[in-house]
Protein backbone atom coordinates (compact mmCIF):
# COMPACT_ATOMS: atom_id res chain seq x y z
CA UNK A 1 0.00 0.00 0.00
CA UNK A 2 2.93 2.25 0.60
CA UNK A 3 5.27 3.55 -1.89
CA UNK A 4 9.39 3.29 -1.46
CA UNK A 5 10.53 3.89 1.96
CA UNK A 6 14.21 4.94 1.25
CA UNK A 7 16.25 6.57 4.07
CA UNK A 8 16.56 9.82 2.79
CA UNK A 9 13.27 11.71 1.37
CA UNK A 10 13.20 14.38 -0.62
CA UNK A 11 10.24 15.90 1.59
CA UNK A 12 8.32 15.05 5.31
CA UNK A 13 5.02 15.97 5.44
CA UNK A 14 3.83 16.50 8.65
CA UNK A 15 0.22 16.18 8.91
CA UNK A 16 -2.29 14.10 7.30
CA UNK A 17 -5.10 16.17 6.82
CA UNK A 18 -6.39 17.33 3.22
CA UNK A 19 -3.53 19.89 2.72
CA UNK A 20 -0.64 17.49 4.07
CA UNK A 21 -2.19 14.30 1.69
CA UNK A 22 -2.79 17.18 -1.28
CA UNK A 23 0.88 17.98 -0.95
CA UNK A 24 2.13 14.66 -0.45
CA UNK A 25 0.39 13.78 -3.64
CA UNK A 26 1.51 16.52 -5.88
CA UNK A 27 5.34 16.26 -4.80
CA UNK A 28 5.19 12.41 -5.46
CA UNK A 29 4.15 13.30 -8.66
CA UNK A 30 6.54 15.44 -9.59
CA UNK A 31 8.96 12.44 -8.80
CA UNK A 32 9.98 13.74 -5.38
CA UNK A 33 10.73 11.37 -2.52
CA UNK A 34 8.17 11.87 -0.17
CA UNK A 35 6.86 10.67 3.50
CA UNK A 36 3.98 11.73 4.85
CA UNK A 37 3.70 10.94 8.80
CA UNK A 38 0.18 11.80 10.64
CA UNK A 39 -0.68 11.48 14.75
CA UNK A 40 -3.79 9.58 14.09
CA UNK A 41 -6.27 8.07 11.34
CA UNK A 42 -5.74 9.88 7.87
CA UNK A 43 -8.34 12.68 7.89
CA UNK A 44 -9.01 12.12 11.55
CA UNK A 45 -9.63 15.72 12.64
CA UNK A 46 -10.78 18.86 10.24
CA UNK A 47 -10.75 17.16 7.42
CA UNK A 48 -13.63 14.75 8.33
CA UNK A 49 -15.79 16.90 10.29
CA UNK A 50 -16.08 20.19 7.96
CA UNK A 51 -19.72 20.86 5.88
CA UNK A 52 -18.32 18.98 3.17
CA UNK A 53 -19.07 21.98 0.59
CA UNK A 54 -16.73 22.72 -2.50
CA UNK A 55 -17.85 26.62 -2.94
CA UNK A 56 -16.49 29.44 -3.60
CA UNK A 57 -17.89 31.49 -0.92
CA UNK A 58 -20.82 33.12 -1.92
CA UNK A 59 -20.95 34.77 1.84
CA UNK A 60 -17.24 36.28 1.25
CA UNK A 61 -18.54 38.74 -1.69
CA UNK A 62 -19.36 40.65 1.62
CA UNK A 63 -16.24 41.03 2.47
CA UNK A 64 -14.64 41.92 -0.35
CA UNK A 65 -12.50 38.78 -0.73
CA UNK A 66 -13.32 38.54 -4.92
CA UNK A 67 -9.28 36.66 -5.18
CA UNK A 68 -10.54 34.08 -2.94
CA UNK A 69 -13.95 33.42 -4.18
CA UNK A 70 -13.03 33.56 -8.17
CA UNK A 71 -10.13 30.66 -7.46
CA UNK A 72 -12.33 28.98 -5.35
CA UNK A 73 -15.35 28.90 -8.00
CA UNK A 74 -12.59 27.70 -10.28
CA UNK A 75 -11.23 25.01 -8.23
CA UNK A 76 -14.73 23.88 -7.69
CA UNK A 77 -15.00 22.80 -11.65
CA UNK A 78 -11.98 21.26 -11.26
CA UNK A 79 -12.73 18.95 -7.92
CA UNK A 80 -16.04 17.93 -9.95
CA UNK A 81 -14.17 16.44 -12.41
CA UNK A 82 -11.24 14.82 -11.01
CA UNK A 83 -13.02 12.74 -8.44
CA UNK A 84 -17.01 12.36 -10.06
CA UNK A 85 -17.41 9.46 -7.75
CA UNK A 86 -17.70 11.92 -4.57
CA UNK A 87 -18.50 14.80 -5.51
CA UNK A 88 -21.64 16.70 -7.28
CA UNK A 89 -23.22 19.83 -7.61
CA UNK A 90 -25.14 20.56 -5.41
CA UNK A 91 -28.50 22.97 -5.53
CA UNK A 92 -28.98 25.41 -2.56
CA UNK A 93 -32.64 27.26 -2.21
CA UNK A 94 -32.12 30.83 -0.57
CA UNK A 95 -35.05 32.34 0.98
CA UNK A 96 -35.65 35.59 1.13
CA UNK A 97 -37.90 35.85 4.24
CA UNK A 98 -37.86 38.71 7.10
CA UNK A 99 -34.29 40.20 8.48
CA UNK A 100 -32.58 38.47 5.32
CA UNK A 101 -30.00 40.62 3.64
CA UNK A 102 -31.84 42.62 1.04
CA UNK A 103 -33.07 41.20 -2.25
CA UNK A 104 -30.92 43.20 -4.51
CA UNK A 105 -27.94 42.72 -2.58
CA UNK A 106 -28.25 38.73 -2.74
CA UNK A 107 -29.62 39.28 -6.86
CA UNK A 108 -26.21 40.96 -7.38
CA UNK A 109 -24.44 38.43 -5.49
CA UNK A 110 -25.23 35.63 -7.33
CA UNK A 111 -24.71 37.68 -10.38
CA UNK A 112 -21.60 38.11 -9.79
CA UNK A 113 -21.49 34.64 -8.47
CA UNK A 114 -22.60 33.29 -11.55
CA UNK A 115 -19.65 35.17 -13.19
CA UNK A 116 -16.38 35.33 -11.62
CA UNK A 117 -15.55 32.20 -12.54
CA UNK A 118 -16.42 29.25 -16.13
CA UNK A 119 -18.90 27.36 -14.96
CA UNK A 120 -19.33 23.57 -16.97
CA UNK A 121 -20.67 21.24 -14.24
CA UNK A 122 -22.29 23.81 -12.44
CA UNK A 123 -25.40 25.73 -13.09
CA UNK A 124 -25.86 29.21 -13.30
CA UNK A 125 -28.87 30.75 -10.26
CA UNK A 126 -32.35 31.47 -10.85
CA UNK A 127 -35.72 32.84 -9.21
CA UNK A 128 -37.74 30.38 -7.22
CA UNK A 129 -41.46 30.09 -7.17
CA UNK A 130 -41.33 28.57 -3.65
CA UNK A 131 -45.22 27.96 -4.03
CA UNK A 132 -44.69 25.45 -6.62
CA UNK A 133 -41.23 24.52 -6.36
CA UNK A 134 -40.93 21.40 -4.29
CA UNK A 135 -38.39 22.91 -2.27
CA UNK A 136 -41.08 24.84 -1.25
CA UNK A 137 -42.93 21.80 0.75
CA UNK A 138 -40.61 21.56 3.63
CA UNK A 139 -40.26 25.96 4.43
CA UNK A 140 -42.76 27.29 6.66
CA UNK A 141 -42.65 30.58 4.55
CA UNK A 142 -43.97 29.68 0.80
CA UNK A 143 -44.74 33.58 -0.34
CA UNK A 144 -41.37 34.90 0.27
CA UNK A 145 -38.66 35.26 -2.58
CA UNK A 146 -36.38 32.71 -3.34
CA UNK A 147 -33.36 31.61 -5.61
CA UNK A 148 -31.38 28.77 -6.13
CA UNK A 149 -28.30 28.50 -6.43
CA UNK A 150 -25.29 25.79 -7.43
CA UNK A 151 -22.30 24.59 -5.63
CA UNK A 152 -20.34 21.43 -4.83
CA UNK A 153 -20.80 18.79 -2.40
CA UNK A 154 -17.95 16.18 -1.67
CA UNK A 155 -17.07 13.47 0.97
CA UNK A 156 -13.87 15.38 2.84
CA UNK A 157 -12.55 12.21 4.25
CA UNK A 158 -12.84 10.32 1.05
CA UNK A 159 -10.76 13.32 -0.89
CA UNK A 160 -8.29 12.86 2.14
CA UNK A 161 -7.95 8.90 1.11
CA UNK A 162 -7.57 9.43 -2.33
CA UNK A 163 -5.19 12.16 -2.18
CA UNK A 164 -2.81 9.41 -0.09
CA UNK A 165 -3.83 6.49 -2.50
CA UNK A 166 -2.18 8.60 -5.21
CA UNK A 167 0.62 9.68 -3.10
CA UNK A 168 1.33 5.98 -2.39
CA UNK A 169 0.73 4.59 -5.87
CA UNK A 170 3.36 7.45 -7.33
CA UNK A 171 6.05 5.96 -4.36
CA UNK A 172 5.40 8.04 -1.06
CA UNK A 173 5.39 6.55 2.36
CA UNK A 174 2.45 6.98 4.28
CA UNK A 175 2.56 6.24 7.91
CA UNK A 176 -0.59 6.81 9.52
CA UNK A 177 -0.68 6.51 13.88
CA UNK A 178 2.70 7.55 14.14
CA UNK A 179 3.04 11.13 14.95
CA UNK A 180 6.73 12.87 14.45
CA UNK A 181 7.67 13.63 18.50
CA UNK A 182 11.26 15.68 17.44
CA UNK A 183 13.14 16.63 15.21
CA UNK A 184 16.77 18.18 14.80
CA UNK A 185 18.92 19.16 11.70
CA UNK A 186 21.85 17.50 11.41
CA UNK A 187 24.61 18.75 8.31
CA UNK A 188 21.37 20.19 6.59
CA UNK A 189 19.59 17.32 6.75
CA UNK A 190 16.11 16.90 9.49
CA UNK A 191 16.34 13.76 11.43
CA UNK A 192 13.04 13.17 12.74
CA UNK A 193 11.87 10.30 14.85
CA UNK A 194 8.59 9.09 15.12
CA UNK A 195 6.36 7.74 17.78
CA UNK A 196 7.33 4.20 17.34
CA UNK A 197 10.59 5.15 17.97
CA UNK A 198 11.21 4.67 14.03
CA UNK A 199 13.80 7.50 12.37
CA UNK A 200 13.11 9.08 8.89
CA UNK A 201 15.60 11.70 7.42
CA UNK A 202 14.55 14.58 4.86
CA UNK A 203 15.91 16.99 3.04
CA UNK A 204 12.86 19.51 3.93
CA UNK A 205 9.55 19.35 6.05
CA UNK A 206 6.11 20.56 5.85
CA UNK A 207 4.20 21.55 8.52
CA UNK A 208 0.40 20.99 7.40
CA UNK A 209 -0.85 19.76 10.89
CA UNK A 210 -4.09 22.26 10.87
CA UNK A 211 -4.92 23.22 14.67
CA UNK A 212 -1.84 21.67 15.85
CA UNK A 213 0.51 23.66 13.39
CA UNK A 214 2.19 25.92 15.64
CA UNK A 215 2.62 23.21 18.09
CA UNK A 216 4.33 21.06 15.85
CA UNK A 217 6.48 24.01 14.51
CA UNK A 218 7.19 24.65 18.80
CA UNK A 219 7.72 21.65 20.55
CA UNK A 220 8.81 19.23 17.33
CA UNK A 221 10.67 21.26 14.94
CA UNK A 222 11.43 23.42 17.66
CA UNK A 223 11.02 26.76 15.34
CA UNK A 224 8.93 30.24 17.33
CA UNK A 225 8.15 31.39 14.33
CA UNK A 226 5.14 30.41 13.36
CA UNK A 227 2.19 32.93 13.12
CA UNK A 228 -0.85 32.43 15.96
CA UNK A 229 -4.23 30.88 14.88
CA UNK A 230 -7.14 31.32 15.43
CA UNK A 231 -8.85 28.20 16.28
CA UNK A 232 -12.52 28.53 15.72
CA UNK A 233 -14.54 25.22 16.12
CA UNK A 234 -17.66 24.40 13.65
CA UNK A 235 -19.83 21.56 15.38
CA UNK A 236 -23.21 20.23 13.13
CA UNK A 237 -25.76 17.90 13.74
CA UNK A 238 -27.27 14.75 11.56
CA UNK A 239 -31.19 14.82 11.92
CA UNK A 240 -34.02 13.14 10.47
CA UNK A 241 -34.21 13.85 6.66
CA UNK A 242 -36.42 17.05 6.38
CA UNK A 243 -37.96 16.25 2.71
CA UNK A 244 -35.25 18.46 1.12
CA UNK A 245 -35.66 16.73 -2.73
CA UNK A 246 -31.98 16.98 -4.11
CA UNK A 247 -31.48 21.15 -3.38
CA UNK A 248 -29.81 22.10 0.44
CA UNK A 249 -31.14 25.29 2.06
CA UNK A 250 -29.11 28.59 2.75
CA UNK A 251 -30.77 29.81 5.66
CA UNK A 252 -30.22 33.42 6.83
CA UNK A 253 -29.70 34.06 10.60
CA UNK A 254 -31.04 37.17 12.56
CA UNK A 255 -27.08 37.17 13.85
CA UNK A 256 -26.29 38.46 9.81
CA UNK A 257 -24.77 34.44 10.02
CA UNK A 258 -26.43 31.60 7.97
CA UNK A 259 -26.52 28.22 8.27
CA UNK A 260 -26.88 25.34 5.87
CA UNK A 261 -29.43 22.24 5.87
CA UNK A 262 -27.84 19.93 3.47
CA UNK A 263 -29.44 16.11 2.32
CA UNK A 264 -27.15 13.95 4.07
CA UNK A 265 -26.88 9.68 3.03
CA UNK A 266 -30.48 9.55 1.72
CA UNK A 267 -31.69 9.38 4.98
CA UNK A 268 -30.58 12.29 6.80
CA UNK A 269 -30.01 16.00 6.91
CA UNK A 270 -26.58 17.75 8.16
CA UNK A 271 -27.11 21.17 9.92
CA UNK A 272 -24.07 23.07 10.55
CA UNK A 273 -22.69 25.43 11.65
CA UNK A 274 -21.65 27.15 14.28
CA UNK A 275 -18.37 29.33 14.93
CA UNK A 276 -16.87 29.80 17.97
CA UNK A 277 -13.27 30.57 19.27
CA UNK A 278 -11.46 28.14 21.49
CA UNK A 279 -7.82 28.32 23.20
CA UNK A 280 -7.02 24.44 21.99
CA UNK A 281 -8.03 21.85 19.93
CA UNK A 282 -9.01 19.51 22.34
CA UNK A 283 -11.35 22.15 24.13
CA UNK A 284 -13.33 21.51 20.79
CA UNK A 285 -16.79 19.75 21.68
CA UNK A 286 -20.81 19.64 20.93
CA UNK A 287 -22.53 22.21 23.26
CA UNK A 288 -25.71 22.09 24.16
CA UNK A 289 -26.31 25.94 22.87
CA UNK A 290 -24.64 25.13 19.86
CA UNK A 291 -26.86 22.54 19.63
CA UNK A 292 -29.67 24.89 20.28
CA UNK A 293 -28.80 27.57 17.61
CA UNK A 294 -28.94 25.04 14.91
CA UNK A 295 -31.97 23.73 16.20
CA UNK A 296 -33.45 27.28 16.41
CA UNK A 297 -31.88 28.53 13.11
CA UNK A 298 -33.12 25.48 11.18
CA UNK A 299 -36.70 26.10 12.67
CA UNK A 300 -36.89 29.80 11.71
CA UNK A 301 -37.44 28.13 8.03
CA UNK A 302 -38.61 24.83 8.63
CA UNK A 303 -42.48 24.41 8.26
CA UNK A 304 -42.08 21.02 10.34
CA UNK A 305 -39.80 22.24 13.41
CA UNK A 306 -37.34 19.94 14.32
CA UNK A 307 -36.37 18.89 17.85
CA UNK A 308 -33.67 17.54 19.99
CA UNK A 309 -35.09 13.89 19.42
CA UNK A 310 -34.69 14.13 15.63
CA UNK A 311 -30.95 14.61 16.10
CA UNK A 312 -28.80 10.79 15.49
CA UNK A 313 -25.63 12.17 15.24
CA UNK A 314 -23.30 15.49 16.22
CA UNK A 315 -19.87 16.14 15.03
CA UNK A 316 -17.34 18.81 15.69
CA UNK A 317 -14.09 20.05 13.93
CA UNK A 318 -11.84 23.18 14.05
CA UNK A 319 -10.71 25.54 11.60
CA UNK A 320 -7.12 26.83 11.95
CA UNK A 321 -7.34 30.16 10.82
CA UNK A 322 -4.76 33.03 10.02
CA UNK A 323 -4.87 35.29 13.19
CA UNK A 324 -6.20 38.69 12.18
CA UNK A 325 -6.24 40.81 14.77
CA UNK A 326 -9.47 42.92 15.22
CA UNK A 327 -11.40 40.68 13.30
CA UNK A 328 -14.48 38.22 14.10
CA UNK A 329 -15.00 34.73 13.06
CA UNK A 330 -17.07 35.70 10.10
CA UNK A 331 -14.54 38.16 8.71
CA UNK A 332 -11.84 36.57 8.90
CA UNK A 333 -9.98 35.03 6.03
CA UNK A 334 -10.66 31.60 4.89
CA UNK A 335 -7.45 31.57 2.24
CA UNK A 336 -4.29 29.97 3.24
CA UNK A 337 -0.62 31.64 4.27
CA UNK A 338 2.95 29.44 4.05
CA UNK A 339 5.58 30.51 5.97
CA UNK A 340 8.56 29.74 5.40
CA UNK A 341 11.24 29.39 8.30
CA UNK A 342 14.37 30.73 7.54
CA UNK A 343 17.43 28.89 6.78
CA UNK A 344 15.78 26.22 8.51
CA UNK A 345 14.76 24.04 5.18
CA UNK A 346 11.13 23.97 6.65
CA UNK A 347 7.59 25.20 5.47
CA UNK A 348 4.08 25.96 7.98
CA UNK A 349 1.07 25.84 6.44
CA UNK A 350 -1.73 27.27 7.79
CA UNK A 351 -5.48 28.47 6.94
CA UNK A 352 -7.05 27.44 3.42
CA UNK A 353 -10.42 25.97 2.61
CA UNK A 354 -11.32 22.25 1.82
CA UNK A 355 -12.07 23.76 -2.04
CA UNK A 356 -8.65 25.18 -2.02
CA UNK A 357 -6.67 22.43 -0.67
CA UNK A 358 -4.91 21.21 -4.79
CA UNK A 359 -3.99 24.96 -4.96
CA UNK A 360 -2.33 25.45 -1.31
CA UNK A 361 -0.12 22.45 -2.17
CA UNK A 362 0.93 23.69 -5.66
CA UNK A 363 1.65 27.02 -3.56
CA UNK A 364 4.05 24.51 -1.64
CA UNK A 365 5.44 22.80 -4.05
CA UNK A 366 6.56 25.89 -6.47
CA UNK A 367 8.55 26.98 -3.24
CA UNK A 368 10.06 23.63 -3.01
CA UNK A 369 9.70 22.08 -6.44
CA UNK A 370 9.94 25.52 -8.41
CA UNK A 371 11.45 23.66 -11.62
CA UNK A 372 8.83 20.49 -11.88
CA UNK A 373 5.33 21.11 -13.75
CA UNK A 374 2.20 20.96 -11.56
CA UNK A 375 -0.29 18.18 -12.85
CA UNK A 376 -3.16 17.74 -10.32
CA UNK A 377 -5.48 19.78 -11.91
CA UNK A 378 -6.23 17.30 -14.74
CA UNK A 379 -5.43 13.94 -13.15
CA UNK A 380 -8.21 11.81 -12.07
CA UNK A 381 -8.49 11.04 -8.14
CA UNK A 382 -8.08 6.93 -7.27
CA UNK A 383 -11.39 6.10 -7.87
CA UNK A 384 -12.97 8.76 -10.32
CA UNK A 385 -10.23 7.18 -13.54
CA UNK A 386 -13.73 6.24 -15.00
CA UNK A 387 -13.71 6.14 -19.14
CA UNK A 388 -14.45 9.54 -20.42
CA UNK A 389 -15.14 9.95 -24.49
CA UNK A 390 -12.71 13.25 -25.78
CA UNK A 391 -14.16 16.40 -24.00
CA UNK A 392 -16.16 14.89 -21.70
CA UNK A 393 -16.42 16.12 -18.12
CA UNK A 394 -16.02 13.85 -15.18
CA UNK A 395 -19.53 14.25 -14.00
CA UNK A 396 -21.19 12.94 -16.75
CA UNK A 397 -19.10 10.20 -17.78
CA UNK A 398 -18.86 9.00 -14.00
CA UNK A 399 -22.87 9.11 -14.62
CA UNK A 400 -22.73 7.35 -17.90
CA UNK A 401 -20.40 4.47 -16.49
CA UNK A 402 -22.13 4.20 -13.09
CA UNK A 403 -25.18 3.02 -14.91
CA UNK A 404 -23.17 0.83 -17.27
CA UNK A 405 -21.92 -0.84 -13.89
CA UNK A 406 -25.64 -1.14 -12.15
CA UNK A 407 -26.81 -2.80 -15.69
CA UNK A 408 -23.76 -5.12 -15.72
CA UNK A 409 -24.00 -6.28 -11.91
CA UNK A 410 -27.89 -7.98 -12.19
CA UNK A 411 -26.49 -9.86 -9.63
CA UNK A 412 -26.51 -7.50 -7.19
CA UNK A 413 -29.21 -4.75 -5.30
CA UNK A 414 -28.49 -1.67 -7.90
CA UNK A 415 -28.47 0.81 -4.55
CA UNK A 416 -25.69 -1.93 -2.70
CA UNK A 417 -23.93 -1.24 -6.28
CA UNK A 418 -24.57 2.37 -6.00
CA UNK A 419 -23.30 2.96 -2.25
CA UNK A 420 -19.84 1.02 -3.36
CA UNK A 421 -19.39 3.40 -6.63
CA UNK A 422 -20.22 5.84 -4.62
CA UNK A 423 -17.77 5.36 -2.06
CA UNK A 424 -14.55 3.62 -4.02
CA UNK A 425 -15.37 4.52 -7.60
CA UNK A 426 -13.60 2.30 -10.07
CA UNK A 427 -11.89 0.22 -7.09
CA UNK A 428 -15.77 -1.01 -6.37
CA UNK A 429 -15.65 -2.99 -9.77
CA UNK A 430 -12.78 -5.99 -8.47
CA UNK A 431 -14.99 -6.27 -5.35
CA UNK A 432 -18.15 -6.88 -6.81
CA UNK A 433 -16.42 -9.14 -9.47
CA UNK A 434 -14.95 -11.43 -7.20
CA UNK A 435 -17.96 -11.53 -4.30
CA UNK A 436 -18.58 -9.35 -1.35
CA UNK A 437 -18.11 -12.26 1.12
CA UNK A 438 -19.63 -12.23 4.76
CA UNK A 439 -22.59 -9.68 5.26
CA UNK A 440 -20.95 -8.13 8.64
CA UNK A 441 -23.91 -6.41 10.37
CA UNK A 442 -24.73 -4.76 7.00
CA UNK A 443 -21.49 -4.05 5.43
CA UNK A 444 -19.34 -6.95 3.84
CA UNK A 445 -15.80 -8.74 4.23
CA UNK A 446 -14.43 -7.73 1.34
CA UNK A 447 -15.11 -4.23 1.51
CA UNK A 448 -14.22 -4.41 5.06
CA UNK A 449 -10.99 -5.88 3.87
CA UNK A 450 -10.58 -3.48 1.16
CA UNK A 451 -10.69 -0.37 3.65
CA UNK A 452 -8.40 -2.02 6.17
CA UNK A 453 -5.26 -3.49 3.08
CA UNK A 454 -5.93 -0.90 0.71
CA UNK A 455 -7.04 2.87 2.78
CA UNK A 456 -5.25 2.47 6.26
CA UNK A 457 -8.34 1.60 8.04
CA UNK A 458 -7.48 0.08 11.88
CA UNK A 459 -10.63 0.47 13.85
CA UNK A 460 -14.36 0.34 13.25
CA UNK A 461 -14.24 4.04 13.25
CA UNK A 462 -12.22 4.42 10.70
CA UNK A 463 -14.88 2.78 8.82
CA UNK A 464 -17.96 3.72 10.00
CA UNK A 465 -17.35 7.47 10.15
CA UNK A 466 -14.88 8.29 7.73
CA UNK A 467 -14.09 5.99 4.56
CA UNK A 468 -18.17 5.26 4.84
CA UNK A 469 -20.84 6.57 7.03
CA UNK A 470 -22.61 3.43 6.97
CA UNK A 471 -22.21 4.38 11.27
CA UNK A 472 -25.57 6.08 10.57
CA UNK A 473 -26.92 3.22 9.06
CA UNK A 474 -26.66 -0.14 10.24
CA UNK A 475 -27.31 0.31 14.18
CA UNK A 476 -25.94 -0.65 17.16
CA UNK A 477 -26.06 -4.31 16.51
CA UNK A 478 -23.99 -3.66 13.11
CA UNK A 479 -21.49 -1.11 14.62
CA UNK A 480 -20.86 -3.55 16.96
CA UNK A 481 -20.09 -6.34 14.57
CA UNK A 482 -17.78 -4.29 12.33
CA UNK A 483 -15.98 -3.46 15.85
CA UNK A 484 -15.79 -7.28 16.57
CA UNK A 485 -14.48 -7.94 12.66
CA UNK A 486 -11.46 -5.47 13.83
CA UNK A 487 -10.99 -7.20 16.66
CA UNK A 488 -12.49 -4.58 19.34
CA UNK A 489 -14.78 -4.70 21.98
CA UNK A 490 -17.50 -2.52 21.68
CA UNK A 491 -18.38 0.28 24.24
CA UNK A 492 -21.75 1.17 22.79
CA UNK A 493 -24.66 -0.97 24.71
CA UNK A 494 -27.31 -1.85 22.86
CA UNK A 495 -29.51 0.65 25.62
CA UNK A 496 -27.64 3.19 23.88
CA UNK A 497 -29.12 2.49 19.71
CA UNK A 498 -31.72 5.31 20.03
CA UNK A 499 -29.49 7.92 21.54
CA UNK A 500 -27.22 10.49 19.47
CA UNK A 501 -24.07 9.74 18.83
CA UNK A 502 -21.07 12.10 18.78
CA UNK A 503 -17.90 12.40 17.88
CA UNK A 504 -15.45 14.61 19.29
CA UNK A 505 -12.75 16.26 17.53
CA UNK A 506 -9.06 15.58 19.82
CA UNK A 507 -5.88 14.98 19.23
CA UNK A 508 -5.51 11.47 18.12
CA UNK A 509 -3.99 9.38 20.45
Amino acid sequence: MDGRSDSLHDLLVIGGGINGAGIARDAAGRGLSVALVEAGDLGGGTSSASTKLIHGGLRYLEFYDFGLVRKALKEREVLLDIAPHISWPQGFVLPQGAGARPGWMVRAGLFLYDRLARRRAVPGSARVDLMNDRAGRALADKSVTAFRYWDGWVDDARLVIANCQDAAARGALILPRNAAVSATRQDDIWQVTLADARRLAARRIVNAAGPWAGEVARQVLGLNDAPALKLVQGSHIVTRRVHLGRDAFMLQQPDGRIIFILPYEHDFSLIGTTEKTIDAPGDAAVGDDEVDYLLAAANRGLARPLSAADIVHRFVGVRPLVLEPGKGERETTRDWRIVEHDGMAALTVIGGKLTTYRLLAEDVLARVASGKRGWTATAPLPGGDVPRRAGQDGQSAFREWLNQLTAAQENYDPKLVRRLAHTLGTAAVPLLEAGLGPNIGGMFEAELQHYRDREWAATAEDVLWRRTKMGLHIGVAGRQAVARWFGEASDEPPAQAELPLTHRFDRPR
